[in-house]
């Protein structure tokens, strides 16, 4: 899977009010390409500042995973426009533990 870079909703990031969302996977599989189509879901639909999602492959640079210490896949880091950075783990198919996740429900 090739390094993919999307942004939204204003198609631009703004580091101090956006959200970068990096999202690590192995390689194309059904459970990566159903993982980062829930995540454009989710932020088309409830995030309402600019975001930017980040795919990186594992397979292609493993060595990040030691770096991010990633130790489970799919995972996702966000660093978003207020508090520290977060780690979902996992397809990010139950939204509602994603938006708690990601600091947009309480």
């Amino acid at each position: 899977m090739a390094q993919f870079k999307t942004t939204g909703p204003s198609r631009q990031r703004s580091q101090k009010k956006g959200w970068l969302l990096r999202l690590y996977v192995a390689g194309e599989t059904a459970r990566s390409v159903r993982t980062l189509r829930n995540l454009k879901r989710i932020c088309q639909e409830y995030v309402s500042v600019p975001f930017t999602i980040e795919v990186i492959d594992l397979l292609k640079n493993p060595r990040l995973a030691v770096l991010n210490q990633i130790v489970a896949l799919p995972t996702l880091i966000g660093e978003g426009p207020d508090g520290p950075p977060l780690r979902l783990i996992g397809d990010l198919s139950d939204t509602e533990k994603v938006l708690t996740g990601l600091r947009l429900r309480p």
